[in-house]
């Protein structure tokens, strides 16, 4: 009970301080327009607020208030029955699942023995197939967007939007969401993951490439500046797909059967995975030259075709 008591506590500090970075950054733009003129600030603050509301707080009351279920797929005790049951239940009003997944689902709910391995496959196959995409949609948004900026209060708002809406999509298309321990450790996550985008603005990538592609990149500020851009997107992208992950390892309760350690180790690993379609993806937004440039050095280029790859 103290532990929840202490993530549910994080949750909230996590949420008053994601508040306090919006309404900051808010007025910090609000008296900049003021400058302009009166209505121009209250229309800014009006549209802000619409905004928060859309982006921020609709996402977070639809992953509050959506069921929390622990999908313990490996429990077989009969405890767990009507757990299974009512999880099932909620899969079938979903027009995610396939219609092979639906009457397994329908036959499982009439065998109690057969229902925790049907859920497993629904989970492990359709509905783990859609939260990876749902992960690489948001992964490469966050990559382009933090690639494009070049402040780091953006960076910040554009990470904790992008992971609060990833966590909601997540949990629709899974029909609950993580207990309020869980919640907690992801808020944790996502405050880190935001304070590291915005202190990659200072970081200068040029300098940990090879020294005479470093030099010439120096040399040219354009590329300079855009070579930092793509690298500090990457970065970003790379952390909130990490994210993606472990949200949806949280929901399929693999934190029960693997220490906190193994979680982040083995959320690493799928998103080192996952990275190469988010970057091949995300990329496609900018100018073919630049993107060639900057991945030179690790000999591969997304826009290369299979046929020039084999020549």
């Amino acid at each position: 009970m103290r532990r929840k008591t202490f993530w549910v506590l994080v949750l909230i500090g996590v949420l008053i301080m994601l508040v306090m970075v919006v309404v900051s950054s808010a007025i910090n733009v609000g008296e900049r327009l003021r400058q302009v003129h009166q209505y121009a600030e209250i229309a800014f603050y009006v549209i802000a607020f619409l905004l928060f509301y859309l982006l921020v707080l609709n996402p977070l009351r639809v992953i509050f208030f959506a069921p929390s279920f622990a999908v313990d797929l490996d429990a077989t005790d009969k405890q767990a029955n009507k757990a299974f049951a009512k999880a099932a239940r909620n899969l079938l009003h979903m027009d995610t699942l396939t219609e092979s997944d639906r009457t397994l689902l329908r036959e499982a709910l009439s065998d109690e023995e057969r229902l925790p391995s049907a859920l497993k496959t629904v989970y492990q196959g359709t509905i783990r197939k859609q939260v990876d995409r749902i992960i690489v949609k948001h992964s490469k948004t966050v990559l382009m967007t933090t690639a494009i900026s070049q402040n780091g209060n953006l960076d910040m708002l554009a990470v904790i939007m992008s992971n609060i809406r990833m966590t909601k999509a997540i949990v629709e298309s899974c029909g609950f969401r993580p207990s309020y321990v869980d919640l907690g450790k992801l808020g944790l996550n996502v405050a880190v993951t935001a304070m590291i985008a915005e202190g990659l603005e200072g970081v200068r990538f040029h300098e940990m490439m090879p020294s005479k592609l470093g030099e010439a990149i120096t040399d040219v500020p354009f590329l300079r500046t855009a070579t930092n851009s793509v690298f500090q997107g990457v970065a970003n992208g790379m952390l909130t797909c990490r994210i993606g992950i472990v949200t949806r390892r949280y929901m399929f309760r693999d934190n029960r059967m693997m220490s906190q350690q193994e979680i982040r180790v083995a959320a690493f690993k799928e998103a080192f995975r996952l990275m190469p379609r988010v970057i091949t993806e995300g990329l496609y937004g900018f100018p073919k030259g630049v993107v060639t440039l900057v991945l030179k050095p690790f000999k591969k280029d997304p826009f290369t075709t299979k046929g020039e790859a084999t020549t």
